[in-house]
């Protein structure tokens, strides 16, 4: 028997036939009170040249959704890389920030867990060098018959090695199913990247949960990438998916100094907008007195010099 993976606490992800009716039903009746034409904007520049030319300065860039490349003590990361024109019957809303063919070459490919918007094969054969792919527990057996060798499985609060810096894997609260017999049956999470000056937080997909003050007083990090969209209705997707009050919280709890927001504006998983994830993340911010100097929203393709390359900057121009 395949082993179930559980979330703390063992919270369960569970709706009926009649849950799912009841959102189509509210959904066909809210698609005439939304704006689906307003989308995500693009950065006016981008530094796609320089990044590929780069193996010394830190950088972060948002290429969309769950999807960062980040630079860090010379190696080249991406997160959740995910190029595809459709989600299911939704098309994409925005294109990807960065091309396949602007990306470097890649070094580390972490998923967060297998769910479509977070892990398509097309993209990951298409990735330029030869990356080793850090995976959830229980995934490697897909990766193996998809035709990857180089992948490295973690079970949560794992701590890997690469070069000179420390992966791990930490919890979520979520679910993962990619076809009909496979529900959870290999795991999900974070990807945390330390090294000796700098730190980042992938928190890949997630409902609120009891985890993030645990992570929160095991590490000490300076930047998170924290989803805030597709929680809408909140009565179904609350366990899965943090809203943008809750991620507030949770990166109170973490005591980080950055939070970058993600995880909206490309794909209409829920019934909410992107523009109305990022307005409502923006209206609980300021009604918190949250320092503005600690939020950092990217538009798409739009790079961050990291917490050590502050001064480096010039480097890339």
């Amino acid at each position: 028997m395949r082993k179930r993976y559980e979330n703390l606490d063992g919270v369960k992800n569970s709706h009926t036939i009649g849950d799912m009716f009841r959102w189509m039903k509210e959904r066909r009746r809210k698609e005439k009170e939304k704006d689906l034409t307003t989308t995500i904007s693009h950065t006016e520049k981008t530094y796609a040249k320089e990044i590929c030319e780069n193996r010394s300065v830190s950088t972060y860039t948002w290429i969309g959704h769950a999807s960062f490349l980040l630079q860090m003590n010379g190696l080249n990361i991406l997160m959740d890389p995910v190029y595809g024109k459709r989600m299911g019957f939704s098309k994409r809303m925005t294109e990807p920030g960065l091309t396949i063919e602007q990306l470097p070459e890649i070094d580390i490919v972490v998923i967060s867990h297998g769910h479509y918007d977070h892990l398509e094969f097309p993209t990951l054969k298409k990735l330029k060098g030869t990356p080793t792919f850090y995976v959830p527990a229980g995934m490697g057996k897909l990766f193996k018959r998809k035709g990857f060798k180089n992948f490295i499985e973690a079970n949560w609060w794992d701590t890997l090695k690469h070069e000179d810096i420390e992966i791990h894997f930490v919890p979520a609260q979520h679910w993962t199913k990619r076809g009909i017999f496979d529900t959870n049956t290999s795991h999900w999470g974070g990807w945390i990247f330390q090294s000796s000056d700098e730190s980042y937080y992938f928190v890949g997909d997630t409902g609120y949960f009891r985890g993030f003050k645990e992570i929160g007083e095991r590490y000490n990090i300076e930047t998170v990438f924290m989803p805030i969209g597709a929680y809408e209705p909140e009565w179904f997707m609350k366990t899965s998916h943090i809203n943008p009050e809750d991620a507030i919280q949770a990166f109170k709890e973490l005591g980080s100094n950055t939070f970058v927001p993600m995880h909206y504006g490309a794909y209409r998983l829920a019934d909410d907008t992107g523009p109305e994830a990022l307005e409502r993340l923006i209206n609980a911010w300021n009604g918190q007195g949250m320092s503005n100097q600690k939020l950092d929203v990217l538009n798409l393709g739009e790079t961050r010099f990291g917490v050590k390359s502050v001064r480096e900057k010039q480097q890339l121009k």
